[in-house]
């Protein structure tokens, strides 16, 4: 009876386990998850479809006519005499209404409509911009936290190290073994991790804070492991096309299509618009009424000197913008590739860290620890050999960090759609690992 209770107790405490498990990885904040959060919470992007939503409302506006303009006047109206103040003694004395329309051509219309038109365009262009922006700062806050946890994990785990020689010195101590400078040189190692320890903390609430800027309540959520950083969407050989769609690429691409839009509208005002008005005046019953019809036509008496040359002013900003993008492009294009360079760099040293320097310093701790326990090292070797390990592995976390850093801004470079798996590797070796797209 006692056997099999506690064969259901296993079970119970084996599914509970599952469950909590479960529940945690459910729970857990993946890289992107943050991004998608950021990106829904953005008021920034809200903004810009405002803007883009403004645009398009005035291109529907600027296609249609001028609004007609209606006249109430009473005209000639005598202030002196027999007849001041009368609205119908006086022959010249009429009350008239007229109705007055402006009558732009269906082509400059158009042109201006265009011209809203691309002024969303430039919105979207740089709601993608910003939206780069945003998921390459989401995600460095991201890998901050991570990086900053595990920091925590390391010292951690080397201050329980570091506790337990201190308490085994204490012990040997006591049985006269070894002297009261060991004792101090141990806890003076302890305490120099607890110091690291408090700076870590602090470090990672500010982490903490920034990350909750971008994504809210959720930044204090347990995170998921990281996504793998040892591949990019960009291609050195490729860069050169790829450059050209960079965010801020674009947003000169769409400036210049306002800016040719200007070009053709300047071109279509030296045709200028004319205005047509009736007018009916009413005048005294002795009087007939009267009928008034007028054209209004603007004289473009000097087009060479004012249409002509907003027309050339207009085409002097499309080359602005043009020779503006190139020169964007190739820094741009500096950048990416020292990115690249940084990025490939690092993943080499990373590599390094993982097969030669951190085995070698774990292993010179061990000899030293050996060779302690045999007479043969001090105590202060054995405490600087593990100072070295630590510094070793919080140099390679700190250049990880570094390296998801310029992945991120080599992965969100390029607008696209980030729910598409492309990477394959993650110098942490973790056995889950989430695969961001």
């Amino acid at each position: 009876m006692c056997i099999r209770v506690s064969v259901i107790s296993a079970c119970l405490l084996l599914c509970f386990t599952n469950v909590a498990a479960a529940q945690s990885s459910a729970t857990a904040l993946t890289l992107q998850a943050a991004l998608e959060l950021a990106e829904s919470r953005s008021a920034t992007l809200q903004a810009q479809d405002s803007v883009k939503r403004a645009a398009r409302e005035m291109a529907v506006s600027t296609s249609r006519l001028p609004d007609p303009v209606l006249r109430l006047s009473v005209d000639n109206l005598p202030v002196e005499g027999a007849m001041s103040y009368s609205l119908t003694d006086n022959f010249m004395t009429m009350r008239s209404v007229s109705l007055m329309q402006t009558f732009t051509a269906a082509d400059k219309r158009q042109a201006r409509s265009v011209r809203y038109e691309r002024g969303a365009e430039a919105a979207s262009s740089e709601q993608s911009l910003l939206k780069a922006w945003l998921l390459t700062q989401t995600a460095k806050a991201w890998f901050d936290r991570y990086y900053q946890e595990q920091r925590l994990e390391l010292l951690q785990r080397q201050r329980d190290e570091a506790k337990g020689v201190s308490e085994a010195i204490e012990s040997s101590y006591s049985a006269g073994r070894h002297s009261q400078v060991d004792v101090l040189a141990a806890h003076s190692a302890v305490a120099q991790i607890d110091n690291r320890m408090l700076e870590a903390r602090a470090e990672l609430s500010i982490i903490e804070a920034l990350l909750q800027r971008w994504i809210g309540d959720a930044a204090s959520d347990p995170l998921a492991p990281p996504p793998r950083i040892d591949s990019t969407r960009l291609v050195a050989h490729q860069l050169a096309d790829d450059i050209n769609l960079h965010p801020d690429v674009a947003v000169l691409n769409a400036r210049e299509r306002i800016a040719l839009a200007d070009v053709d509208l300047a071109e279509l005002e030296k045709d200028a618009d004319w205005s047509w008005s009736l007018m009916y005046s009413k005048r005294g019953s002795q009087f007939g009424d009267m009928v008034s019809l007028g054209v209004s036509i603007p004289l473009q008496w000097d087009q060479a000197n004012k249409q002509d040359r907003e027309v050339a002013a207009r085409l002097a900003q499309v080359e602005q913008v043009r020779f503006e993008r190139e020169e964007l492009r190739r820094e741009h294009l500096f950048e990416t590739q020292r990115l690249l360079v940084n990025w490939r760099s690092n993943l080499t040293r990373l590599e390094n860290y993982n097969t030669r320097l951190i085995p070698l310093a774990s292993q010179r701790v061990d000899a030293l620890i050996a060779a302690f326990r045999g007479g043969k090292a001090s105590l202060a070797e054995v405490l600087e050999a593990q100072r070295m390990l630590i510094d070793t592995q919080l140099d390679k976390l700190g250049l990880e960090k570094q390296t998801a850093a310029w992945w991120a801004e080599l992965e969100f470079l390029i607008p696209r759609d980030y729910s598409k798996p492309t990477n394959s590797y993650h110098p942490s070796n973790h056995l889950a690992e989430e695969t961001l797209p």
